[in-house]
């Protein structure tokens, strides 16, 4: 008899796993927060009868995720993990840390279907998507070897997240689930590449997170060019969505965009995206291009990132250059690949 992953079930699935096993639902909640304290031996389950440990070691188990690599920044104390999923495959996680607390950087893929061009993340293709669980686990697995406790969660790792949003959304709920993570929907960023149906999907969830949108270019003939699937959802498409999940959420969308020397940071670039900003709840997250090994895009000068910066204020957008963490450690953003391809 196969044995089930009590961590690849809900709350609600867990309880007919108790009825199943003849034991009283309320056990479900005992169990499933034990597994969220990071526990995975039913034996130090100190709340459980000895007769449903028994049971539980016949019949269940709970899997743990692989900690494949780690590497550790000398530069700010930020951690990247790579780490080996039941099925031999591989992701990265990110943990940086901030005044403010821990925040976990999950992938959502093993791989990326995206294909951008200047982003290590589509190297290799696309894999198969992560369940909920496996994209919890990653955290449990950082605060496991860290003793931290993670505080925030971006979904920015490898990945397009909306592209699994059945599982996205069920990770969000556990996330926010006082029996599990009891992590405010606020502290939880979700980030895109810009599949506008799902943006629309999302804003009707009524899922008070924040949305980060990877724009990273001002018209479309530059974004198509680095981002094929701008040629999908054009720029005003992908606007129009923005508007509309501002609309239902009152919350401000965050926009990425990467400056690439001589592609999207001059003057005209920036006053171009001013225009296209104007009136909008939203910031813009201006990040000095990451290296990428095999890549020939080049970071934008300091003294073009400050000018570009300049701009987009004097026109009234909120703007900031985002703190780099981790990039002696390839683990800063655009710089996450399919492990596999680092052996």
């Amino acid at each position: 008899m196969s044995k089930t992953n009590l961590k690849s079930l809900t709350l609600n699935q867990l309880e007919e796993f108790m009825k199943q096993i003849a034991e009283p639902t309320y056990r479900a909640k005992q169990v499933f927060k034990w597994i969220y304290k990071g526990e995975t031996q039913f034996e130090k389950m100190t709340d459980l009868p000895r007769n449903l440990i028994k049971k539980l070691n016949e019949r269940a188990y709970i899997s743990i995720i692989g900690k494949y690599k780690k590497h550790e920044s000398t530069l700010d104390g930020t951690i990247k993990y790579v780490f080996l999923l039941e099925d031999g495959n591989m992701v990265e996680s990110v943990k940086m840390m901030y005044s403010y607390g821990i925040t976990a950087c999950i992938s959502s893929q093993v791989g990326c279907p995206m294909g951008c061009t200047f982003c290590a993340s589509a190297e290799g293709g696309m894999v198969r998507n992560l369940t909920w669980w496996e994209m919890a686990d990653e955290i449990l697995a950082i605060e496991r070897d860290s003793g931290d406790k993670v505080s925030r969660v971006v979904v920015m790792g490898s990945g397009e997240p909306l592209l699994n949003y059945d599982e996205l959304i069920r990770f969000l709920n556990v996330l926010h689930n006082p029996n599990a993570f009891n992590m405010s929907f606020r502290r939880i960023t979700v980030s895109t590449c810009g599949i506008v149906p799902e943006i629309y999907r999302l804003a009707d969830e009524g899922i008070p997170i924040t949305l980060a949108v990877s724009l990273h270019a001002p018209n479309d003939e530059i974004r198509s060019s680095l981002m094929p699937i701008n040629r999908r959802y054009p720029i005003l498409q992908l606007l129009d969505a923005c508007k509309y999940y501002i609309m239902k959420t009152n919350r401000r969308i965050t926009f990425e965009y990467a400056l690439i020397s001589g592609i999207n940071d001059d003057e005209k670039c920036a006053h171009e995206l001013s225009n296209l900003l104007r009136d909008m709840l939203c910031h813009v997250n201006l990040i000095p291009l990451n290296p990428v090994k095999g890549k020939t895009f080049k970071r934008s000068k300091p003294s073009q990132v400050r000018r570009f910066e300049k701009i987009l204020s004097a026109n009234g957008i909120s703007a900031t250059v985002r703190r780099e963490l981790g990039s002696d450690i390839q683990a800063a953003c655009g710089q996450l690949r399919r492990s596999l391809l680092m052996r």
